[in-house]
């Protein structure tokens, strides 16, 4: 532990030579090019954000003889900046009017976005959000739309990023660290994202490269703001997916503000459209609230919290899918017994304590804990007719060529606690240089019990496993002799405790190369970590992951910039990755390391006299000790030995601006190739390797009636490897999916939004946001396979690899407002 002490006194000695200041203060009344007050209005200066209040006044310190930039952004109206260096208690009135046509500048400076532009950081605004159509709508709907981003699941808010798996990425809400339940296995079990778009204020997304501050993960950083509101507001959104009630409430003296938000969400309507007919009556819904209060200008508290209850009643009655060729067109009749009972229950719970021991010193103080509870019960026996389809046009079997049946059961159940205690810090130097710094402990109980076994017999004949040595099975033309066994059977009780120590400390600095701007930032991470359990003792492991990123802007009548960034990131192992296809947990699977380069070049300019955006980036990464995984669906299983090599290398390409006056929209593009090479058998591609992806993102409205929106959601990925038997060597086996092809639209009438200026009915006074709309899914009805069913043919001994399609087309109808 000579590393602890050694962070220890860093932190200390960090704290204690910091000196303290006076401030200085701005303040005024922010309008609009029409002199109205404008409210909601967010100013950031040296990561601290007020808002404008309801008749557009607000006031912000800043720090005294210091050159600082304060930041005015608005959803609907143009970024504004002001740059000031005030002496010490000074008031400075400043009474800015907010353009809804160009950018206005107070002088050369570096935003908040440009910052996060020289990061390598995609900012997604939350009024996009709730806008775009989705079978899921929300952020991970938008994700998916971005460049190196990758899913072709539309019932999964699950996503791969640069060849990486669902396990990979990071997602933070108000600087905590979120999770996700564990026993999920399909999409259309997931229900409810943990983030509520409602609640949400800021979106920041890192596909790569990303900074020290942030955690051990392999492929990304997904952080989330929820805002604070400054006004009383409520919000309504209603669906035949279902709805959502949010509400915005602060006290009088503006001490204490909260956000609290309700969902409910019923898959039926998309699950209905597949090839299963079900009896399905699932409940998703959950309770969550952002409450913050303000013990002083210095001192700030916040709580969020968060609980969920989602309960999957599946009760499958009949399939029936054509698959096959022209020449031979085949007809799969499945016929159901039995049925699915799982639930998810999750609690989530964080304190967060803000202090600014001056106005160069911020230190935070974040504990958290998170508990689910989950289970997994299902008794289905599927029977099943395979045959040859009759005449052209004909949909009836007139040759059968296979029956058999199937049983699956399960009784997996799985109690998790996880704990969580943070120090960070923020120093700031007058020389545009800071200092991040922080530490962490967690602590995570896991209680889990598998037992899933699964019988196959065709034309009455057990099918033996085939990853056991047995007698030769040649029926029905030689009697068997040899035990009869699950086709799989995997039984374990695992109790586990896994203690977790984290630090990092990086520096940012902005500085001079000649005439050019560049930025560096220098940082590492470190994790120690142990496991321990009933029947298990895993040996203390630490890893050390050192990162930097440079970024130069030439001095060039071209606004440009281009930015270098990697290092060593490492991914220790969380409980799933943990556990082996038998169920039994390893404790000293080692942590994933990558070493990961990304070079990338960001690009403003105009066109049509509107701005617009191509940001281009290039990555490697290259894999050691990696932990080879299977995926069916979304579940995840893992070898658990770290016996494997592989790489990952891909460019991507996104063009994003104001193609229609007003909007933003998008187009993406993006090449990945990832492969591995487990216990030296040579490489072959990654169950994540989708080579080509290109998606777009459209707002438009009719120019003759500009109160009509059409909001278009585009994604084209190419097919991923998949849908093999179970247990079968991906080496023999290396086939593609089918191409994932998708187009969700939307129209929707506005009453009144942002641009309104006079409402035309009285009735609509009361309503700053109310819209109705008409949502397609899948407007072209493609059929999208997720998996593939194997059927077995004892006489022939042939599989037939039937697909397992996603949704087809749905309409939804849906309604927006806010008070």
């Amino acid at each position: 532990m000579n590393h602890n002490k050694q962070l220890f006194v860093f932190l200390f000695l960090c704290i204690t030579c910091f000196s303290f200041a006076q401030n200085a203060h701005v303040k005024g009344v922010i309008l609009d090019d029409r002199n109205r007050p404008v409210p909601d209005v967010n100013i950031t200066s040296l990561g601290i954000t007020k808002q404008s209040d309801a008749n557009g006044f607000f006031e912000i310190n800043v720090p005294s003889n210091k050159k600082t930039s304060l930041i005015f952004t608005h959803i609907s109206l143009k970024m504004m900046s002001l740059t000031v260096s005030l002496k010490p208690n000074e008031v400075f009135v400043f009474n800015p009017v907010m353009s809804s046509s160009e950018e206005q500048m107070g002088e050369v400076f570096v935003s908040t976005k440009n910052r996060k532009r020289v990061q390598g950081i995609a900012t997604v605004d939350a009024a996009t959000i709730k806008k775009i159509p989705g079978a899921n709508a929300g952020i991970e709907n938008i994700l998916k739309t971005l460049p190196g981003v990758n899913s072709n699941n539309e019932l999964s808010t699950q996503y791969a990023v640069r060849g990486g798996n669902y396990d990979e990425n990071l997602v933070y809400v108000n600087e905590v660290e979120v999770y996700r339940p564990f026993l999920i296995r399909s999409g259309q079990q997931e229900g409810l994202s943990f983030t509520n778009t409602d609640l949400v204020q800021n979106v920041d997304f890192s596909a790569g490269g990303f900074q020290a501050k942030f955690g051990d993960k392999l492929s990304s950083v997904l952080d989330i703001t929820y805002r604070k509101p400054t006004q009383f507001g409520a919000s309504l959104e209603a669906s035949l997916l279902g709805g959502s009630i949010s509400v915005d409430a602060v006290s009088k003296n503006k001490k204490w503000s909260a956000v609290t938000g309700v969902r409910y969400r019923n898959n039926s309507l998309l699950v209905n459209s597949q090839d299963t007919q079900t009896n399905y009556t699932p409940t998703f819904a959950d309770i969550q609230t952002n409450v913050n209060y303000d013990i002083s200008d210095k001192w700030q508290v916040s709580f969020l919290g968060n609980i969920s209850q989602n309960k999957y009643l599946y009760e499958p009655l009949t399939r029936e899918t054509k698959f096959g060729t022209i020449d031979q067109p085949m007809s799969l009749a499945v016929y159901y017994e039995g049925k699915e009972r799982d639930q998810y229950d999750t609690y989530f719970g964080a304190l967060k304590t803000t202090y600014k021991v001056s106005p160069s010193l911020t230190l935070k103080f974040i504990g958290s804990l998170f508990h689910t509870k989950e289970e997994e019960h299902f008794d289905i026996l599927a029977q099943y007719r395979l045959g040859n389809v009759g005449e052209e046009g004909s949909t009836q079997v007139d040759f059968t060529r296979g029956i058999g049946s199937q049983l699956n059961h399960a009784r997996n159940d799985l109690d998790a606690l996880i704990a969580n205690a943070e120090i960070k810090g923020f120093k700031e130097w007058k020389n545009d240089s800071q200092l991040e710094f922080g530490l962490k402990y967690t602590r995570e109980s896991i209680r889990d019990r598998i037992v899933e076994w699964e019988m196959i017999d065709s034309a009455g004949f057990s099918i033996n496993p085939p990853i056991v040595i047995l007698p030769k099975n040649n029926q029905p033309y030689q009697p068997y002799t040899g035990p009869l066994l699950p086709y799989q059977d995997v039984r374990a009780t695992n109790f586990n405790t896994i203690n977790r120590i984290s630090g990092y400390a990086q520096y940012n600095k902005k500085s001079e190369l000649g005439s050019n701007q560049v930025w560096y930032n220098i940082g590492a991470r470190f994790q120690s970590w142990d496991v321990s359990g009933a029947a298990v003792e895993g040996k203390n492991q630490i890893v050390f992951s050192p990162r930097a990123q440079f970024a130069i802007k030439p001095d060039w009548d071209m606004d440009m910039v281009f930015r270098l960034s990697g290092g060593l990131y490492h991914q220790p192992p969380f409980y799933r990755e943990l556990r082996d296809l038998d169920g039994v947990v390893n404790p000293n699977v080692k942590a994933q390391e990558s070493v990961h380069i990304v070079l990338s070049n960001d690009y403003n300019f105009k066109m049509w006299n509107r701005p617009f955006k191509w940001v281009t980036e290039l990555y490697y990464k290259s894999l050691s000790d990696v932990n080879v995984y299977s995926i069916d669906n979304v579940r995840i299983r893992y070898v658990a030995n770290n016996n494997a090599k592989a790489y990952a290398q891909g460019l991507d390409f996104r063009l994003n601006g104001e193609f229609v006056p007003g909007t933003e929209s998008w187009i993406s593009f993006g090449y990945l190739r990832t492969e591995e090479n487990y216990a030296d058998k040579g490489y072959i591609a990654r169950p994540t390797d989708q080579r080509l992806k290109f998606a777009m993102l459209f707002q438009d409205y009719m120019p003759n009636i500009p109160s009509v929106k059409l909001y278009l959601n585009l994604v084209y990925n190419t097919g991923l490897p998949g849908g093999a038997p179970a247990y079968s060597d991906p080496y023999l086996y290396q086939n593609r999916l089918n191409d994932y092809r998708r187009v969700d639209v939307g129209f929707a009438k506005v009453f009144v939004d942002s641009s309104t200026k006079v409402a035309k009915a009285k009735w609509l006074k009361n309503f700053k946001e109310l819209s109705v709309g008409v949502e397609i899914f899948n407007l072209f009805n493609n059929q999208n396979a997720i998996t593939n069913t194997w059927v077995r043919d004892v006489y022939s001994k042939n599989q037939y690899a039937i697909p397992n399609y996603m949704t087809s087309r749905v309409f939804n109808v849906k309604l927006n407002a806010r008070l």
